[in-house]
């Protein structure tokens, strides 16, 4: 089993999963954690670009970790088999360590309010009083 943590800047779980370009992977067998790597991938690669499938390093991952995404992308995700996780935790290890035993705490997904965001595809992480 392979998870992904979305970490942009190399130290924390980051936001905006569809734009993020440098994830940690983490390889897991029989519920214990076997190896991590960083992987990156090209703008072009990015959930957020590529509608079809994911990027050849994130193929085989079968959870996503971040601090925020929009429902597309989740239920793009929970359609490709992949378990999409939105947490406040920042610690990358924490989290996956916390995902292993079960306890890591949930967000929910915000729902899509705002109409031009929609239009071209982008989602707040929380959700937004319309004016």
């Amino acid at each position: 089993m392979q998870i992904a943590v979305t970490s942009q800047n190399r130290k924390t779980i980051t936001e905006h999963a569809g734009k993020c370009r440098k994830f940690w992977i983490y390889d897991v067998e029989k519920g214990v954690l076997t190896g991590k790597r960083l992987v990156e991938v090209s703008i072009e690669q990015s959930l957020h670009a590529s509608a079809g499938q994911l990027a050849e390093p994130l193929a085989g991952i079968n959870t996503l970790i971040t601090r925020g995404m929009g429902p597309g992308l989740y239920e793009r995700l929970i359609q490709s088999g992949i378990l999409p996780v939105v947490t406040m935790e920042d610690d990358p290890d924490a989290a996956v360590s916390a995902m292993l035993s079960n306890t890591l705490s949930r967000l929910p997904v915000a729902r899509r309010i705002d109409p031009s965001c929609h239009a071209h595809g982008h989602f707040s992480h929380t959700a937004r009083q319309s004016p």
